[in-house]
């Protein structure tokens, strides 16, 4: 599992990047779970999950916080094609702030997933860096 996970693309997404990314993404996962599971809200979530975690782990280290910030609002942006809702403008608005109040469970695992992820990652970077100014220390110390 692990060497298939070392296999995938390691691109490096600015946090900009990143946020589109995933916006981008949801926005296509909810069109096409609307087209093919008459909008699904199990679907959309279980899809969320997975972009959560690529987007967390495609950011740049630099970016790391950025990460957690995009995902809930690529949530929101993905959730407009399956809402659904009638009556204009009002109703529209209505039916995502209800599909995103009922399948908040779900935006809260995913923005977990990220921050987990990115969490992980800064305390690596933390780590990494710890240990080469230890180690320029011993090296001026000689």
């Amino acid at each position: 599992m692990v060497l298939a996970l070392r296999r995938l693309p390691a691109p490096r997404l600015t946090g900009l990047g990143a946020g589109l990314f995933a916006t981008a993404s949801m926005f296509v996962l909810g069109c096409l779970d609307r087209l093919l599971f008459g909008g699904s809200p199990l679907v959309y979530g279980l899809l969320f999950l997975p972009v959560s975690a690529l987007t967390a782990l495609w950011v740049r280290e630099a970016d790391l916080v950025t990460a957690p910030i995009g995902v809930p609002i690529a949530f929101a942006v993905g959730v407009l094609p399956i809402a659904g809702g009638t009556g204009g403008l009002g109703g529209r608005i209505m039916a995502v702030v209800t599909t995103l109040a009922v399948h908040a469970g779900w935006l809260y695992g995913g923005t977990l997933v990220a921050g987990l992820i990115t969490s992980v990652r800064k305390v690596r970077q933390m780590g990494r860096r710890q240990r080469t100014t230890a180690a320029a220390a011993r090296a001026t110390q000689r």
